[in-house]
């Protein structure tokens, strides 16, 4: 099973903005930070403010930053979120079942277990858990490009 690229971003953006709660992120520094395109982030931090996770501001100043605690945030309702997809295979859907094998097949079971168990170890992390310090996130904190402007003495 592969995660889709919008639940890695997803994470990302999430890791990232719990690394640096003391100020607003732009979608312009994690598109850097990340090498991902501003226009995808735009829609992950769309997405993730509709689900109540982020809060943004627009305009000049503007940014985004976490709307809850990051111990509050688990890892499993994240990618619960993100994915559309967890049918491992195609008896997981009975309105699209055509394997002969499904009514003696054990296999299944097995692979529902195994989902099962992937969330249940999504579950007991948080976003606390897997985010850096924020001491560690001033450390990588972007420089700003602005050049400092000497006042001239009165």
């Amino acid at each position: 099973m592969r995660l889709a690229e919008f639940t890695d971003y997803s994470l990302r953006v999430l890791m990232y903005c719990a690394a640096n709660p003391q100020r607003l992120v732009t979608i312009a520094e994690l598109a850097e930070r990340h090498k991902v395109s501003k226009n995808h982030l735009m829609k992950v931090v769309n997405d993730l403010a509709r689900h109540g996770l982020l809060e943004t501001t627009r305009g000049r100043g503007g940014g985004l930053r976490l709307l809850a605690r990051p111990e509050d945030i688990r890892i499993g309702d994240v990618v619960r979120h993100c994915e559309t997809d967890f049918r491992l295979v195609e008896c997981f859907d009975s309105a699209s079942d055509g394997c002969t094998l499904t009514p003696a097949c054990r296999l299944k079971a097995v692979f529902g277990r195994a989902l099962a168990g992937f969330f249940n170890e999504l579950d007991g992390v948080t976003l606390a858990d897997i985010s850096p310090p924020p001491a560690l996130a001033a450390v990588a904190a972007p420089v700003s490009r602005r050049r400092a402007v000497a006042m001239p003495p009165r």
